[in-house]
């Protein structure tokens, strides 16, 4: 029970910060084929991996009964999405050491009238939108490499506790039908013994 619900809870987790890396890739994706320009591997297979797996995570959850059925084939497909992630951050790790904001000095000069101005200098924080976006999507591309670890050994557990669910049910049923071939053939004893044949 609680590995259920802690599978449905990191499944969640996944959906929910899949769909910002899916936006933000969307938005390059978008300007390189309006350019007629091919979009790099770096952008791509980051953005063709999450794109997969928010389809595979709403399916797991929706049919929930199913997955816990074949808990062992979601534990292998979450492994293969945990080395896909690995491959597509693997392909934007050069943005890390990326710095995406810059200090920004701007000279303001406020007129005081007769009495001269006043030169003031203030800083202005300016971020490269595209730069944090990209690096946005990496941190939470090794964020997914964890989340789908997680399930991945959560649906081994489910599965495990499906299975010797399955196993019990399938004794007790057993149980039961020799319980009643035995009381069968007990009540057919006792009716053979119970006749009594009278010859006259």
């Amino acid at each position: 029970m609680l590995g259920s619900v802690l599978f449905i809870f990191w499944r969640l987790v996944e959906i929910t910060f899949l769909i910002p890396i899916v936006g933000m890739l969307a938005y390059f994706v978008h300007g390189f084929l309006d350019n007629n320009q091919l979009t790099p591997p770096y952008i791509l297979v980051l953005f063709i991996v999450s794109t997969i797996a928010v389809f595979w995570c709403a399916d797991t959850v929706i049919r929930f009964g199913s997955t816990k059925r074949s808990g062992g084939f979601v534990a292998l497909m979450d492994l293969c999405f945990f080395g896909a992630f690995i491959a597509a951050v693997y392909q934007l790790r050069f943005i890390a050491d990326a710095d995406c904001s810059s200090w920004d000095v701007d000279s303001v000069t406020v007129s005081l009238g007769p009495f001269g101005s006043i030169d003031y200098n203030g800083r202005r924080l300016d971020v490269n939108k595209t730069c944090a976006m990209l690096k946005a999507s990496f941190a939470i591309g090794i964020m997914q490499i964890l989340f789908f670890f997680l399930t991945a050994i959560f649906a081994v557990f489910i599965f495990h506790h499906h299975r010797g669910d399955t196993v019990v049910k399938e004794t007790v049923v057993r149980r039961r039908s020799h319980s009643s071939r035995r009381g069968h053939h007990h009540s057919g004893r006792r009716s053979s013994s119970s006749r009594r044949h009278y010859v006259v």
